[in-house]
C-alpha cells in the first residue's frame, strides 16, 4: 500500500515536472527582438573553397575564406550561396573550413530574400542530439522509472538555467538572489523526484539546501579578500559591452560558484540520506545517537572522494594555464598569486566547505526525522499490542461466563 502511495506521488510530481517543462520550453526570453533586422538558419554543406586570403603565420591563420554553400534546409533548400569567412587570429575562436564539412548558416534577409549568409560553423546539432539520445537511453535503461526521473530532472534544470536564471540576470536582478532561488528550486525538484515524496528525499533537500547556504557564505566572505572583481570568467567583459554595463559581475562570479557546487551537495546529500533511511529501516530499534552516528559515518565515506572529484573537475577547466606557467618555468608562488588561479583556487576550496558541511547536516536532519518516524512507529504498534491485549483478555472473560 505504501509503495503504490509513493508511486502515485512520484507520478504526480513527475506529471507537474512535465508541465512546467512545456510551459519553459514555450515561454520567452525576453532578448528574442535584440537581433536586428530579419534572419534564419539552416544547414549547408560546402561545396567550394578558396583560400587565396588566407595567410600562415606559424600556427595562426589570418585573413578570410570565401565559401560557396549547397544549403541543405529551410525555406532557400537547394540555393548554393556565398559566404566569407573571416579568420582573426585567434584559435579559440576562430574556423576553418574544408569541402565537404557540414555549416550552420545564418542567413540575412531582405524583401524576403538573401542579402548576406554568414557560415557561422561547423553543424553540430545532429551529432549532439545523437549523444544525448544515447545518454537518455543509456540512463533509462540502467535506471528504468528512477533513470526516468533523474532525466526529466535533467531537462527541467537546463530550462530553469537557459529560461528563467540567465534572463532575470540579464533584466538586472541580482545574480544571488536569482542563483539562490533557483538552486533551492531545482534542489526541491531532483531531490523529491529522485528520492520520492518521502522521509529520504526531505531529508536530502534539507542536508543540500544548508551545504548550499554554507557555499554562498563562505564565497562572499572570502572573494572581497581575493580581490577578485568577477571579470576573470571567459566572456564576462564581453557581456559588459554588450549592452549590460550595469551588471555586478562580482555578484554573478559569487552566484556562480554555489550553482556550480550545488550537484555534486545533492548528489553526497542523496548518499547519505539513502543510507540513513536504509539503516532505519533494517534496525527499527535504533537510537537516535546511533542512527546520527551512521549517518556521520557515511558521510566521511562519500566526502573523502567527493572531494577529491571536485577538484579535478574544476582542474580540468585551467589545465592549459597550468602548462603554460610551467612550460615558461615560473614558480609555483607566481601562479598561486594570479587572479585567474585565484579565481579556482577560492571556487574549489568554497565547493568544498559545502561539500564538508553537507554531510554533517543532512546525517542531523536525517537522524531526526527518520528518529521521529520510528518513534511513531514503536508508539503506534505498542498501542496496537495494547488493544490486542485487552480484546484477548475480554473474550476470555466472555468464554469462561460462558462455561
Amino acid at each position: 500500500m505504501k509503495k503504490q502511495i509513493n508511486h502515485r506521488n512520484d507520478l504526480a510530481v513527475a506529471a507537474i515536472l512535465c508541465i512546467a517543462s512545456l510551459f519553459l520550453c514555450y515561454r520567452p526570453t525576453g532578448f528574442e527582438d535584440r537581433l536586428t533586422g530579419q534572419s534564419t538558419n539552416c544547414k549547408g554543406i560546402v561545396v567550394a573553397v578558396d583560400n587565396s586570403d588566407v595567410r600562415q603565420f606559424g600556427i595562426v591563420r589570418m585573413g578570410a575564406q570565401s565559401l560557396k554553400v549547397a544549403l541543405l534546409g529551410g525555406a532557400f533548400k537547394g540555393r548554393t550561396v556565398e559566404a566569407l569567412n573571416e579568420i582573426t587570429g585567434k584559435m579559440e575562436l576562430d574556423k576553418f573550413f574544408r569541402v565537404g564539412d557540414k555549416v550552420f548558416m545564418v542567413l540575412s534577409l531582405k524583401n524576403g530574400d538573401i542579402f548576406y549568409a554568414h557560415a557561422q560553423d561547423h553543424y553540430r546539432l545532429g551529432i549532439e542530439l545523437l549523444l544525448f539520445s544515447i545518454f537518455a537511453g543509456l540512463l533509462m535503461f540502467f535506471g528504468r522509472w528512477t533513470g526516468a526521473k533523474a532525466l526529466l530532472s535533467f531537462i527541467f534544470s537546463g530550462l530553469m538555467i537557459w529560461k528563467v536564471l540567465l534572463p532575470l540576470v540579464l533584466k538586472g536582478f541580482d545574480p544571488i538572489a536569482v542563483g539562490l532561488i533557483v538552486v533551492c528550486a531545482l534542489t526541491a525538484v531532483i531531490t523529491i523526484l529522485v528520492g520520492g515524496w518521502n522521509r529520504k528525499g526531505f531529508v536530502a533537500f534539507f542536508g543540500s539546501f544548508l551545504g548550499t547556504a554554507t557555499t554562498y557564505a563562505c564565497a562572499l566572505a572570502f572573494s572581497r579578500e581575493f580581490h577578485l572583481h568577477g571579470a576573470v570568467k571567459p566572456f564576462a567583459e564581453t557581456l559588459l559591452y554588450s549592452g549590460f554595463p550595469a551588471l555586478n559581475l562580482h555578484r554573478i562570479f559569487i552566484a556562480g560558484i554555489f550553482m556550480a557546487s550545488s550537484g555534486a551537495l545533492m548528489d553526497l546529500a542523496m548518499d547519505v540520506s539513502s543510507s540513513m533511511e536504509e539503516v532505519a529501516v533494517r534496525d527499527p530499534s535504533i537510537s537516535f545517537h546511533e542512527l546520527l552516528n551512521s549517518g556521520f559515518r557515511v558521510g566521511r565515506t562519500v566526502v573523502g572522494t567527493m572531494t577529491t572529484t571536485l577538484l579535478l573537475a574544476y582542474s580540468g577547466g585551467y589545465m592549459t594555464l597550468l602548462m603554460v606557467f610551467m612550460a615558461q618555468g615560473a614558480p609555483l608562488v607566481n601562479l598561486l598569486n594570479m587572479n585567474y588561479m585565484a579565481a579556482e583556487i577560492l571556487q574549489t576550496v568554497v565547493g568544498s566547505f559545502g561539500l564538508v558541511t553537507v554531510a554533517p547536516f543532512t546525517a542531523i536532519v536525517g537522524a531526526y526525522f527518520f528518529a521521529r518516524g520510528k518513534r511513531r512507529n514503536v508508539a503506534e504498534t505498542g498501542r496496537l499490542s495494547r488493544d490486542r491485549h485487552r480484546i484477548e483478555k475480554t473474550i476470555d472473560q466472555l468464554i469462561d461466563e460462558g462455561k
